[in-house]
């Protein structure tokens, strides 16, 4: 697969600021911006929405908003030229698909990784890193860690920058690394 510089990849840890920093890459791609939340919100999780209300905050008004728990692919495939797709974030999408086998769950990872290289518009993508921290106890911490890893991975492949944010700093680790075994 070939990297491809329309796609942006942000991950690291929790408030590290990598939201923040796809926000500003997004904001300097000139282009139409649409903020692609894939959360949902409950109403009874009064910390969540006061995450995703500091999120808002943040954004310019001028910035469209798009809530795609699921269907993110299609999202991607709708765009056009003009558009500058912030998606925030891959650990949510995989959440709202936890429950997928793994042969459907990797068809799905498929059909993102073909969407992003298929569209004409910039993509920056947020992802979390959950895997630098001890083996989750119960089986399905196992599964979502796993497959984040391997999600990031993946899109990480055919994204032409991978910035990992830690303490507020980014790096473009896809710049000053090596690309490390196999490709997807």
């Amino acid at each position: 697969m070939r990297s491809d510089p329309r796609i942006l990849l942000v991950t690291g840890p929790a408030r590290s600021g990598k939201s923040e920093w796809a926000e500003t890459l997004a904001e300097s791609s000139g282009q139409s911006v649409i903020y692609i939340a894939t959360s949902t919100l409950d109403p009874a999780d009064l910390d969540w929405q006061r995450r995703v209300q500091l999120h808002r905050d943040r954004r310019p008004p001028q910035w469209r908003l798009q809530e795609v728990p699921v269907a993110l692919p299609e999202a991607i495939l709708s765009a056009t030229a003009h558009d500058c797709l912030l998606i925030d974030s891959l650990g949510t999408w995989l959440a709202n698909l936890l429950d997928q086998d793994d042969t459907t769950w990797q068809s799905t990872v498929n059909s993102l990784v073909d969407s992003l290289q298929q569209t004409p518009a910039t993509v920056v993508l947020v992802s979390e890193e959950t895997g630098w921290g001890v083996v989750p106890a119960y089986p399905i911490g196992r599964l979502f860690r796993d497959r984040l890893g391997s999600l990031t991975r993946q899109v990480g492949t055919v994204a032409g920058a991978v910035y990992l944010v830690v303490a507020g700093y980014a790096v473009d680790v896809k710049a000053l690394g090596r690309r490390v075994g196999r490709e997807f």
